[in-house]
This record gives structure tokens, sequence and C-alpha cells, in this order.
């Protein structure tokens, strides 16, 4: 028989239990905000390119967590604090990364995952997580192992292998632009292919996650060539990141800026994404 006494003695220890579960529940420490790397790494490159302040979708709440990290650092602007990697946060980011002791590739603004997460140690954590890989020597030149796999499974998609005349990580051609001095970039000959089949490299490329387009003499001081340059290769020279950025917004990665000339992909997808549609 439950008893007066019996039922406030149940009473109070199950107000006690409760009263334990919210104190636990008040020291427990709340959940860090997330970013997004492959959100943050295409707003990087999309947003310096930009005529406005617009801010790429899907970048926002990552960005600002990144912005208010350097903010605190006092290498940002309050003002700046929006939600748009514009160059005002590439130079932030930069200083960042020399503050750390990087520099060259290391130090131009776009954020590697090292330095990423320390940046946001108590801050924020970091998703998606992207890396260029080891540098290896492939057919003749220096390109990273994300690159490498990229190129392979555009050659699957073509049935047929291409032939590379220039890779990653080779400055002194004055005719790049400094567009290889970093990772993801390279260029293929078209010796042999017909026009069409040009074409068909072109769009494979740019399927699997390149922004690559023909070159042609009337252009530049160049043959004919194909150029690409891997989206979302956190070790890309400045140049190669401005390249990447006008890929997304529809232009041909030359100084002039012009209407993109190649062969219409959509949706664009980096290598990551492409990855996860297969």
């Amino acid at each position: 028989m439950l008893t007066r006494r019996h039922l406030l003695v149940t009473v109070a220890a199950a107000t006690a239990s409760l009263a334990g579960a919210g104190q636990a529940a008040q020291a427990a420490p709340a959940a860090l905000p997330e970013v997004n790397m492959e959100a943050l790494i295409k707003a990087a490159q999309i947003d310096p390119r930009r005529a406005d302040t617009a801010i790429t979708a899907g970048s926002k709440d990552s960005v600002l967590a990144v912005e208010r990290a350097l903010q605190a650092r006092g290498l940002l602007a309050a003002t700046y604090v929006d939600g748009h990697f514009g160059t005002s946060t590439v130079a932030a980011y930069a200083a960042y990364q020399r503050s750390l002791g990087y520099s060259g590739l290391d130090a131009t603004g776009l954020p590697g995952l090292t330095s990423l997460r320390l940046l946001g140690e108590q801050r924020y954590t970091v998703t998606l997580p992207l890396s260029p890989g080891s540098t290896v020597a492939f057919r003749g030149v220096t390109v990273n192992t994300r690159t490498r796999a990229m190129l392979l499974e555009a050659e699957r998609l073509l049935g047929g292998q291409v032939t590379l005349t220039q890779g990653s990580y080779s400055s002194g051609n004055s005719s790049s632009a400094g567009t290889h001095d970093g990772g993801g970039a390279l260029d293929i000959s078209v010796s042999g292919m017909s026009t069409t089949y040009r074409t068909t490299v072109v769009r494979q490329l740019r399927r699997v996650g390149f922004a690559a387009w023909l070159r042609t003499p009337s252009q530049g001081d160049w043959p004919y060539h194909i150029h690409a340059i891997a989206l979302a290769d956190t070790d890309q020279s400045a140049a190669a990141q401005h390249q990447a950025g006008d890929y997304y917004l529809g232009l041909n990665g030359l100084a002039n800026r012009g209407a993109d000339d190649g062969p219409v992909v959509t949706p664009k997808l980096t290598w990551e994404e492409y990855q996860r549609t297969t």
C-alpha cells in the first residue's frame, strides 16, 4: 500500500534526480559551431573575384565563424565580419598564416586544414576537411595526389590517356602568370586531337572538378593546349585561385576576364562533390 510517507519519499527522490540531471545538462559545454571547409574554400576562391559583396551559397555560417576568429586576434575589422570571404578576409587570413611562421604558398590567404583547425581551437570544429595530398612525380611532371586522382578519373571517362606538358609546383614560366607555382595545375598537349575531341577532354576534366579551358595562340604567348586548375586545391597559387573563382563565375580565367569559352558542365563540382555523386 502506498502511504503518504512513501509518496513524499518517492516524489523527493524524483525531484532530486531531475535536479541532478539539470545540473549535469548545465555543466555540459555547448557544442561548437561547425566550419564546412569545402564551402569555406569555395567562398575563398569565388568571393574575391566578385564585383560585389554577395555571399557564396552555403558558405555564410562557415565564413562568419572564421572571420570572427580572425577579428578576435585583431586581424580583421568588425565591418568585414559579414560572411563574404573578400579581399580583406583573404588579407587577414594571410596575416594569420604568417603569424604561424608560414610563407609562400602556405600564406596566400587560402585556408589550409592545419591553420584552419588551429584558428578554430575552442571556437569551431572543421567538417568536410580538404587536403591536396602529397606531391608525387607523375608522367614527367610534379603534381599532388589529389590532382593525380582527378586526372585518372577524367581519363577513365575519356577512355584514353592524355599527355602532360606542365604540372604543378613549377615556377619560371612567364606565360603561365604564376598559375603553375602551386598545386592543382596541369597543361595538356592537344597534338593529334581533333577539334571535337579537344572539347571532349575539357568537358571530362570539368566533370571531375577542374576549371579547364582550351587555350589558343590568339589568347597569349603559347601554343594550343588545355589548361586545367583543380577546384578547391588548398595548395593553389594566388593566380590559380583567381582562375578557379573566375570559372565559377562563368569567366575564361584569362586576364581579360572574358566570358567562359568552354563546354557547359552543370553543376560545377569539386572533386569531392563529384565523388559523392558516383
